[in-house]
């Protein structure tokens, strides 16, 4: 069964009419979070080094000037390497240069820029192609199953689709399976039902919402029971359009959050390179900005605002058990993590190639200490925050999800 997802990002761009050069255009610069971040704080410790990055999208252009070196083309399985740097509508880039682009040439700076991108790309609603060439284009499912079986250890999915697929779920369940990070945007139906799309609905799979520079949910950002952690989103520059040709400002959605979330992992996975899947979810829940009880996440924001810095600057930090799923009643059991490799027995000669075991999925709400530059995030009510959802404040507490 073909899928048809559609790319959650670039909701209001702005053309600004710029192509990307040192002189003409500063896109890191518009990167707005970099600094509350702490950005330049935190690549003294990590830069990503060591961690490839599945970027499952419209495909990643790989000679953009911030990609330069940064794309892995030659690891694309060959079943699914289909055009794979031939990205048909600029967004997949995008989401490459936000987790792992150099910034060369006013391009866009990657949160995790010593992070390498493995290309793929897949049929989603934004592909305008023949019949023919759309049977020759990956299915979603497939571009998971085969990444599952490489060296990567995220799989980033900027994309989502209201109906449920079997072969996208046993996809999924497979990539958790053999220790993989599967990370996906929420979907930017806020402002309509608000529904979650899959994949980030399924589990095994950490859905991200969208957030402001204030710390304020994104109203076009999709809400509910799997929404697992916040991240920025809106208001920073991406690619136009396929020709490549200059940068739009505007909203990005939650692609974009998902992409960043996705860098922030790969510095924490980095920085401990023995760490199994299920500790770096550990640890970006642990750690997240929130003002309310761990144990009762916002269906806006999940367990929290991703605060990657407090993991990196704390050397005694406690990842917990390398096997045990700390979503695992949200996930519906341990059954796939149970199946996943320990650090251990998985152990090669390079450690931070390991593939590494666990699922995820589940998260809080963006709170965060005045006495904290890592984020600027507001901050919301101890129990039941309150965030500004078109002018309405709204009650953001949720039941735990049932999986």
């Amino acid at each position: 069964m073909r899928t048809m997802g559609a790319v959650v990002g670039a909701l209001t761009a702005v053309t600004v009419g710029f192509a990307p050069s040192a002189m003409a255009y500063d896109a890191q610069s518009k990167q707005w979070y970099l600094e509350p971040m702490d950005a330049e704080q935190m690549w003294k410790v990590s830069t990503g080094q060591g961690v490839k990055v599945a970027v499952i999208d419209t495909g990643v252009k790989a000679d953009t000037p911030s990609l330069k070196g940064q794309v892995l083309v030659d690891e694309v399985p060959a079943k699914v390497a289909y055009r794979a740097t031939d990205d048909y509508d600029s967004h997949g880039t995008t989401m490459a240069e936000l987790i792992a682009g150099t910034g060369k040439d006013g391009g866009l700076k990657g949160l995790a820029p010593g992070a390498k991108i493995v290309p793929y790309r897949v049929e989603l609603s934004s592909l305008k192609a023949g019949k023919a060439e759309k049977a020759r284009t990956p299915e979603p499912a497939d571009a998971i199953r085969a990444a599952a079986d490489t060296d990567v250890k995220i799989i980033n999915m900027s994309f989502g689709g209201d109906s449920l697929s079997t072969e996208e779920e046993a996809a999924i369940k497979y990539a958790a399976s053999k220790g993989k990070l599967l990370i996906a945007s929420v979907g930017n139906a806020g402002e309509g039902n608000g529904r979650i799309s899959y994949p980030a609905a399924y589990p095994y799979v950490l859905g991200v919402s969208s957030m402001d520079a204030s710390g304020t949910v994104s109203k076009t950002s999709s809400y509910g029971n799997y929404v697992d952690l916040a991240a920025p989103g809106e208001d920073f520059p991406g690619w136009c359009d396929a020709d490549f040709r200059s940068y739009c400002s505007g909203d990005r959605g939650t692609s974009a959050s998902a992409a960043i979330t996705s860098a922030a992992a790969a510095l924490i996975w980095s920085a401990h390179p023995t760490w199994t899947a299920n500790q770096v979810v550990r640890s970006l829940i642990d750690t997240a900005g929130r003002e309310w009880a761990k144990d009762d996440p916002s269906k806006y924001l999940g367990y929290g605002a991703i605060r990657p810095r407090v993991v990196l600057e704390d050397a005694t930090y406690d990842a917990g058990a390398a096997n045990v799923d700390p979503l695992a009643k949200e996930n519906g059991g341990p059954a796939a993590t149970e199946a996943a490799p320990s650090a251990s027995a998985s152990a090669s000669s390079q450690a931070s190639e390991e593939d590494a075991g666990g699922g995820t999925s589940a998260a809080g709400s963006s709170a965060e200490s005045s006495k904290d530059s890592n984020v600027l995030w507001i901050a919301l009510g101890a129990t039941a925050a309150v965030i500004v959802l078109g002018g309405v404040g709204a009650g953001v507490v949720r039941a735990r999800r049932a999986r």
